[in-house]
């Protein structure tokens, strides 16, 4: 399908991070941080791509796949449209994807909220046992958070100051400072 349009219609990214995914009726939204530049290191580009039932989605052995076997986390190359909207991150039909690698395992970090950014859900803390050690964790719809008792609250809730741990992915961008996925976020004083 993307061999049929010009070059100049398409893009192609290598070892791009899937940094969150989202499901409507219709489509599903992959959100892709990725380098310009594939010899480079640091991802400082994102695209959100539209996923439907035309995209061709392929493993890393290079069997079909469906758009739900995406998982947060994955490296990916992919070819998608050059015609973009202009939201942040923009949006683009993704034509094909092919997983390049497996999201890393799951980790666990503890540390002080120092900085909350509400309209990008994420928040950023200094780690307990380094305090060099500074993360920002994006926190998608679905993750948990809890309160110090256990009960679930809202991202509205957390506030700099507090000491939470977060599961979060394995994966960790190369920006400054690192990013990554907050599964849960436990408050724990």
């Amino acid at each position: 399908m993307d061999n049929t349009l010009p070059r100049n219609m398409r893009i192609h990214i290598l070892g791009g991070l899937i940094e969150e995914i989202t499901t409507d009726d219709n489509s599903t939204l992959v959100t892709v941080a990725y380098a310009e530049c594939p010899a480079c290191s640091q991802r400082d580009q994102r695209v959100r791509l539209v996923v439907g039932n035309r995209t061709l989605i392929y493993d890393r052995a290079g069997n079909r796949i469906t758009a739900q076997a995406l998982q947060v986390g994955m490296l990916i190359n992919a070819v998608f449209s050059s015609t973009m909207t202009r939201s942040i991150p923009p949006q683009a039909t993704a034509y094909r994807i092919r997983v390049v690698s497996n999201p890393s395992p799951e980790n666990t970090t503890e540390g002080r909220i120092i900085d909350i950014d509400r309209q990008n859900r994420s928040f950023t803390i200094i780690s307990n046992t380094n305090q060099t050690s500074v993360i920002r964790f994006i926190v998608p719809e679905n993750a948990i958070i809890r309160d110090i008792f256990g009960r679930q609250i809202n991202f509205s809730d957390l506030v700099a100051g507090l000491r939470v741990r977060v599961r979060h992915a394995g994966f960790m961008t190369a920006s400054i400072p690192p990013q990554t996925t907050a599964f849960e976020v436990q408050v724990i004083k």
